[in-house]
């Protein structure tokens, strides 16, 4: 089992699962870290060219309405994935085993319940605003260029699709973990105390150093 990450892997049928969803999850956070770094280069031409032409990028807030979908959102799955997201360690810490994995489960159904109805009412919401007699195929737009919006909100369904297939993966790791007493399941994130943490954080900065003096 590999052990440079919080996940553990083998090679079962549910490992590789968790690996082929971590490629996509991957994949979309990469796509919001993308978002930013063009918002970023954005906002420094839009000022620039207001102080030195006196003529700010057209449709600066659009697009950044259109970009919120993409930073907010798309990395939500591997923050899962990785058990990135606020959670009751303190609580959850203490508890071994199969009370430990009881609770891991109980609080998985729970949010997965509750990502399936934002699924339905965001793809709901989603509907409303595409169109394809329309222009742009879109019912709505942004105030300031007409950006079509329907993008935007098709962004949201997709990404909290992707975070429930990871809430099912992990609900059945917990699941089996519970009735067969497996202190070690794969494809759900490892509870790690703060030595552990930073210890893997130092051997990932020594790995990274050593890669780039090789170079």
């Amino acid at each position: 089992m590999a052990s440079d990450s919080p996940v553990l892997t083998d090679h079962s049928l549910l490992s590789r699962l968790d690996q082929s969803l971590e490629r996509v999850e991957k994949f979309l956070a990469l796509l919001g870290g993308i978002a930013v770094f063009s918002l970023m280069l954005l906002a420094v031409a839009s000022v620039g060219g207001r102080q030195m032409f006196n003529q700010p990028i057209s449709g600066y807030v659009d697009w950044i309405e259109q970009a919120m979908p993409v930073i907010a959102f798309l990395g939500v799955a591997y923050g899962q994935r990785l058990g990135g997201h606020i959670r009751m360690d303190m609580l959850i810490g203490r508890l071994q085993g199969r009370p430990l994995w009881f609770c891991e489960l109980l609080g998985c159904l729970v949010t997965l319940l509750l990502m399936l109805l934002l699924v339905w009412g965001s793809w709901s919401h989603f509907e409303r605003s595409f169109d394809f007699a329309a222009p742009l195929w879109s019912r709505d737009s942004s105030l300031d260029i007409r950006l079509p919006l329907w993008p935007a909100k098709l962004l949201v369904p997709v990404a909290f699709s992707v975070l429930s297939l990871r809430l099912v993966l992990q609900c059945y790791s917990y699941a089996g973990a519970l009735f067969s007493g497996n202190p070690r399941p794969v494809a759900v994130p490892m509870i790690e105390d703060a030595a552990t943490l930073a210890e893997r954080e130092a051997q990932a900065t020594l790995s990274a150093k050593a890669a780039g003096a090789e170079q």
